[in-house]
Order: structure tokens, then sequence, then C-alpha cells
């Protein structure tokens, strides 16, 4: 049996179910009634906390409920290795509480895929996304989604729409497999309060920047956004909701949600979760239906664990049990901003090895060295690309997160560690810019320059915090002619919104300009510098369009065939798909014909760059009429290395890449 057979065979095994044995009973939720307890005096307001209280001796256990009345500890098995609490004594024999309605609060880049996926395999579950943004909520309820993922708007459609009664025959089928249609169980809207007093489960994924002034600018993250969730939580969710934290948040988080539960409810029970995302923005469809892992921190009491059983059992449907981690809430609170320092530490740890390799003078490539070290299985392959920098809005925020909590704790060598890699990496994107300059004579006055790319990742058309915006900063100080920038995925409205946060003045402003089309941007320009590593920009390829099928079946890799008789999961479905399409060879997102149809949709609804990622036309950057649309001499600064080397010498450019021998 191949991996994804046996992934398959380990997520159909893993739906939770309620066990008995050994007189041990897992996986329970208490009833509503069992949670009540007395709440002592003195409960702590809000405001008892300071602004940065989540540093001052952080303590090494999870918060308390909700409630000051602690639950019984004796009923908590730990294990005998870490002392961990692992599972939960029959005691008073609770009975499972079925999770019927999830809320997700903040419809962004987190939110909106999660749910999506939560609904997709649990079709007995209602889940609200609310947003406060009507707009956004729109484009959620269009065919033009508000954020661009391989797969995900089929998967909004299947949950969201629901599908129609199809039946299958294949080859291979010993008789044709019926498909019930599914009733809708996703919903976008702008209802917080209904949506909130109804759910069992209350996800929060709002936003939390990095503070902008007053006491920790510019290093501690701002929370306000999850005060406020947490109230408007607080003041309408039903006794025993779970609360999960699924924003990035510093460590100690959680206490300050349950404060402001405790003050706004003293006499109600609420436990408070730690489920944080690994998602890597443009491939988020596939990290949630096959994720590494799914890490989910409680309190180590019998309440917490039993929250903690409730939410494993909602990502039960598909995710192989051996997969969801339960910890402690601050180990899972301090286990993400960990996860995002160690990648970005990887990122930096080359990029600090491609300067070495331009100044060494006898020809070492950085990819090279990349690949020699991505062979060792202590290390293996992944974050060890070299380029201009990283980008977008988790490293830089988690990393910094990190050294404030470290500084607070007054471990400034910890804190200076893990500055460094922040360090390196502005160092490599400043030591691009100066290269640019230095290359075209110490001047950008009256010359072009032509950015290709300002996602801060391909896939995706997320800008925020892009590495291209702070390049562009960079040329714009030195006044050249013009700027363009042209970039496939993104929308010119959320680019140049990013560019209006950079600082520049008004004339700076005037000479950027934003392209709908590569040919555009490169007209008459001087230099060409790649900042993101789209497909559409490798190669000497004359004049081709690229038609791209959306990934779906094809993508997940699945090949099991569900048996007569058993219960079809959407995994099932998925490979179904996967058989038909490799049947007919056609890659398709409706390969078994389920979908409902589109409803009509004006541009209104959405601002609809990416269309309805069924099938759309990007043309390949034609690097033979680029050469003959630039003023001489002709300079390419890869920043992305995605450019062929030799081929665009061929041609006459001058081409500087990271890490490498510069071709001239």
């Amino acid at each position: 049996m191949d991996n994804s057979s046996e992934q398959f065979e380990a997520a159909r095994a893993s739906l939770p179910v309620l066990q008995n044995n050994n007189n041990k009973l897992t996986r329970s939720l208490p009833s509503a009634q069992s949670l009540a307890t007395t709440v002592s005096p003195g409960v702590s307001t809000p405001s008892s906390w300071r602004a940065n209280s989540w540093t001052k001796g952080t303590p090494d256990t999870s918060p308390p409920s909700s409630r000051s009345g602690s639950p019984d500890n004796s009923k908590v098995k730990y294990s005998a290795e870490d002392g961990a609490a692992t599972e939960l004594s029959n005691g008073d024999a609770h009975v499972t509480k079925a999770t019927r309605s999830i809320c997700f609060i903040g419809a962004g880049f987190v939110g909106g895929p999660t749910a999506a996926i939560i609904a997709l395999h649990n079709p007995d579950i209602t889940v609200n996304v609310v947003d406060l943004n009507e707009q956004r909520v729109a484009a959620w309820n269009s065919t033009y989604l508000p954020i661009h993922e391989t797969g995900l708007l089929k998967v909004v459609r299947t949950a969201r729409d629901g599908t129609l009664d199809t039946v299958v025959s294949l080859p291979g089928l010993a008789e044709p497999v019926e498909l019930k249609a599914r009733q809708p169980n996703l919903v976008f809207s702008t209802n917080v309060v209904p949506a909130i007093a109804e759910a069992d489960i209350i996800f929060i994924c709002v936003n939390t920047p990095t503070k902008t002034y007053g006491v920790g600018a510019g290093s501690m993250a701002d929370i306000s956004a999850i005060e406020s969730a947490t109230r408007t939580v607080a003041q309408n969710a039903k006794e025993g909701a779970i609360i999960v934290e699924k924003s990035t948040v510093p460590c100690g988080t959680a206490r300050v949600i349950q404060d402001i539960l405790c003050y706004y409810r003293p006499e109600t029970s609420f436990e408070v979760l730690s489920n944080p995302e690994f998602l890597a923005e443009g491939t988020a469809v596939e990290n949630l239906m096959h994720p590494d892992r799914i890490l989910i921190g409680s309190a180590q009491t019998l309440t917490g664990l039993e929250a903690a059983a409730a939410l494993k059992k909602v990502y039960g449907a598909w995710v192989p049990d051996e997969r969801i981690v339960t910890v402690n809430t601050f180990s899972s609170e301090l286990a993400k901003l960990v996860a995002n320092a160690v990648l970005a530490q990887r990122i930096s740890n080359m990029n600090a090895v491609s300067a070495i390799c331009e100044e060494f003078g006898l020809g070492a490539d950085v990819d090279d060295v990349s690949l020699a070290i991505g062979k060792d299985s202590r290390v293996g392959p992944k974050f060890l690309q070299a380029g201009v920098g990283f980008g977008g809005s988790c490293f830089e925020k988690d990393i910094l997160n990190l050294a404030y909590l470290a500084t607070e704790l007054h471990l400034d060598v910890v804190a200076d560690y893990w500055l460094g890699v922040l360090r390196m990496n502005e160092y490599q994107r400043q030591r691009y810019s100066r290269k640019i300059v230095r290359e075209l004579n110490g001047s950008l006055r009256g010359k072009k320059i032509a950015v290709l790319g300002f996602a801060f990742k391909d896939g995706t058309n997320d800008t925020r915090n892009s590495i291209a915006v702070h390049i562009i900063k960079d040329l714009a100080e030195e006044m050249p002619l013009d700027i363009t920038i042209f970039d496939p995925g993104c929308a010119s409205a959320d680019i140049l919104d990013e560019i209006q946060k950079i600082g520049l003045s008004q004339i700076q402003l005037e000479r950027i300009r934003i392209c709908t089309g590569w040919r555009d941007a490169v007209q008459d320009a001087s230099a060409v510098c790649v900042l993101t590593p789209w497909k559409q920009f490798r190669g000497c390829q004359v004049g081709r369009t690229t038609k791209v099928a959306a990934k779906s079946a094809k993508t997940f890799g699945l090949s099991v065939i569900p048996s007569a008789g058993e219960t079809i999961t959407e995994m099932d479905i998925l490979a179904l798909e996967d058989v038909a399409m490799q049947q007919t060879g056609i890659l398709s997102e409706d390969p078994l014909g389920r979908l409902r149809p589109l409803s009509p949709c004006s541009k209104e609804c959405g601002d609809g760059k990416l269309g309805e990622d069924i099938e759309f036309d990007e043309e390949t950057v034609d690097w033979v009429e680029v050469a003959g649309m630039m003023r001489e001499p002709r300079w390419v600064f890869d920043g992305r290395n995605v450019v062929d080397l030799l081929e665009l010498k061929g041609l006459g450019f001058r081409v500087r890449s990271i890490g490498k021998v510069p071709v001239s």
C-alpha cells in the first residue's frame, strides 16, 4: 500500500468514537450542568493586567478555566515520561457532548480556509464565519474569493453551497456509488452575535500585528483585536462554549482571554484552548488536508482535557490520530512562535552563505551548497533556498514576539540570538538594493526600474510586509525616473495599499506605477528586478500562454476506492475524483459533477483578480521579447534565483543572482 493509501486508512481509523477500555473513558465532554461551580470573591478584572504582564514570570502551568473552583485533577492520568496529562478516568462517567455549531471570528487568511476545511469534513456541524468587513464577507459568498489558494474555491463551494445527488460508475467499482446530496453547512456573514451565541466551539482568528507605538513598539504584538473579540464572546457565548485562540499570539494570551471571560461572566464555565495554525500560504488547502501536525494546548485539568478532546474529535474527522498533538496551553503558544523562528533562521542561514558565495570568487554556487546540505537527513531540504530575504506577515512578527519575551525575562543573549535572524534578513535586502545601484553606475536618476513580483511568495495574493515593498522603498530613495510593478496574482489596490504604508514622499509615490502586464512594466527599463518566484518569470519561452487547471484530487494524491457499504467521506470522494481524472486524463475541478452551478456574480462582490480559481491564463514572460524592449545595457537582478542564467546571457542580459557567479 502506498503512503497516500496508508494515510487514508489511518484517517479513517482515527475517526473518534466513545470507548471505555480498562475502566478509562477517553474523549468525553461533560454537560454544561456538570461544569457549573461556585465562584470565589475577588475575581481580577482585565485592568489588572499590564500591557506586558504576560512576560513577567510566565507560569509553568496552563491557565485555569474561567471559574475559580478547580476541577478534580485526581481523575487525570499522567504520563510516566514527562508528567503531561494524557487521558481521563471515567469518574463521573461524563457523556460526550456532540459539537453541532462552530463559529470563526475573522474571515482572513487563517479563518476562512480553516473554517472551509473543517466544514467540508464535518457535514453535520454548522460552521459560521463572521467578520465585520462587509466587502470581505461578500467576496467569500461570491465566485471571487478574497484570497487565492489552490483548490480553495472548490472546498468553499462544496460546503457553502452544498452538492447534488450523484451516481458514480467507474471501472474497478463492483457497483455504482451513490453520493447523496449534502446540505450547505458553511456560512459567511456579518451576524456576529447570533453565530457566537449558538456555537459550541469559537475560534478567534483576528490580526495580532506588531505594535507601532507605546510600550513594546516595534517588538510586542498588539492583541487589542483579541481582547475586543473576547469581550464580544464573553457577552454572548453560551455556557460551556470552548474558546480557541487560532491567531498567533504572545505566550500568556490564553490567560488574558480567561481573565476577560471571568470578568464578564464570573459564574459561567469556559475553557480556552490554543490551536495555532501551521499553514504555508499558497499551499494552505493542502496543508489543511494533510497537516504535519495539529497542535492543541489546554489546561491540564479534567475540563481542560475534555475541551481538547472535543476539538480533537472535530479534526479527527480527517486527520490521523497520531498527528494530533496535545500539550499544555503555554507550550502550544510558544511552539508556534518557535516554529516560525526556526524556519526563518534556516532561510537566513543560507542567505548568509550566499554572500560568501558571491564574494568568494572561485565559483561556489549557493544552490549547490543548499542541495548538499539538504541531502543530510538530519537537516532536510526545506527552507534552504537563498534569496533576497523573507517577507510576509508572520516570520518577522513572531521573531520579534519571541525576542521581546526573552528580553522581558532578562534573557538578553537569547533575544539577541533571535534578533540576529532579522538582522541577517535586513542585511540581505540592503545588499541586494545596493548592488542594483552600484551596477547601474551609482545612480538611478533618469532610469526606469521594472519590478516583477510583489506578493511575499508565489502562489498567493498576500502582499503584507512583502520583501518587494522594502526593496521598492530603497530604490525610490534613489529617485529613479520610474518604478513599474507587475505581479500576476495581486490586485493593484492591494499593492498600492502596501506601498502607501512605507512612508514615501508624494514625489516618490508619483514615480511608482502598477502595471497590468509584464510588457508595460519592462518597456524601456534599464533593469528588471525579480522579487517573487512566480513560474511565469522562469526561462526563455517565446509568447507562450499556459493554462493552469485547478489542482483538486490530483494535488492530494489519493487512490483508495471505498468499499461497498462503507460510509463515504469527503476523503473517499477525493479518491473517486482522482480515479476519474486518471481514467479521462483530464484535470477538472468537478470530475463527478457534484457541485451546484455557480450563481452569477458581478465583480462588485470581489476584486476578480484571480477569477474563479478553476482555470486561468497567465502569460509566461518572454525574455526574448524583453531583450528587445529594454534599454542597453540590459540588467536583470534575480532576487529569487528563478531565471536561467545561461539563456539570459545568450540574449545579451547582464544577470546578477543571489549566491552565484555574476553573468555579463
